[in-house]
C-alpha cells in the first residue's frame, strides 16, 4: 500500500543560531529544525509538513568562524509525498484556460484540460468555469474531485499532474449524478 503521508525518523546536524542560546537545548534545536525543514520539498522525502519531536541531541560544537552551535540530532518529521497512480480527493482552487488546479494535501496539482473528461472542454472566462461541449459537465472553483496522480516532477517548479479521464474519477457531483442516472 502506498502512503502519501509518512512519519520519518531522520538523523542530521542542525545549526543553532547564537540568538537561541538562551533557550533550553531541546527547544532551541526544535526551533532550528522547524526553520530548516518545515515547508521544504526534499526529493527523497517529499513535502515536509512538520517536525514532530526531537528524539536525541548529541554533543554540540561551536565553530569560531560562525559562532553558532552544531548538534547531531535525531528527530521525527511528518512528510507528504505524492505517489504516481494514487487516487486522491481534492478541491479545485483555480480554473484557467489550460486546466484546473486541485489542492491535494499541502500542494496544488494540475489537471490539464485534456485530462478532465472525454469531451471537448471550453473555458468560460467570464464565469471561471471549464465545461464539456457535449456533456455539459462543469468544473469550477470549490468543486471536490476524485483524480489519479499521473506525474510527479521534483524540479524547480515541483509539479504534480492529475487525470480524471478514468472510470469513477471526476467531480464528485458528476459521479453522484451518474449514480442517480444508473438507478
Amino acid at each position: 500500500m502506498i502512503k502519501m503521508y509518512k512519519m520519518l525518523e531522520i538523523e542530521d546536524t542542525v545549526r543553532v543560531d547564537p540568538e537561541k542560546f538562551g533557550m533550553g537545548l531541546e527547544e532551541s534545536v526544535y526551533e532550528s529544525l522547524k526553520e530548516k525543514y518545515e515547508g521544504v520539498l526534499e526529493k527523497d522525502i517529499g513535502f515536509i509538513l512538520s517536525i514532530e519531536k526531537v528524539v536525541d541531541v548529541g554533543e554540540g560544537k561551536v565553530l569560531p568562524e560562525d559562532g553558532a552551535a552544531y548538534y547531531p540530532v535525531s528527530f521525527e518529521m511528518l512528510a507528504f509525498e505524492p505517489q504516481e497512480h494514487e487516487v486522491v480527493i481534492g478541491e479545485v482552487v483555480d480554473v484557467t484556460e489550460f486546466g484546473g488546479f486541485v489542492r491535494i494535501g499541502p500542494i496544488d496539482a494540475l489537471i490539464h484540460v485534456s485530462q478532465i473528461m472525454d469531451d471537448y472542454v471550453n473555458y468560460d472566462e467570464k464565469n471561471d468555469v471549464l465545461e464539456g461541449k457535449e456533456t455539459g459537465k462543469r468544473l469550477k472553483n470549490g468543486d471536490l474531485v476524485r483524480s489519479r496522480i499521473i506525474s510527479v516532477s521534483y524540479s524547480e517548479d515541483n509539479k504534480v499532474g492529475l487525470t480524471m479521464k478514468q472510470p469513477r474519477l471526476g467531480a464528485l457531483k458528476w459521479l453522484e449524478d451518474d449514480d442517480e442516472e444508473e438507478e
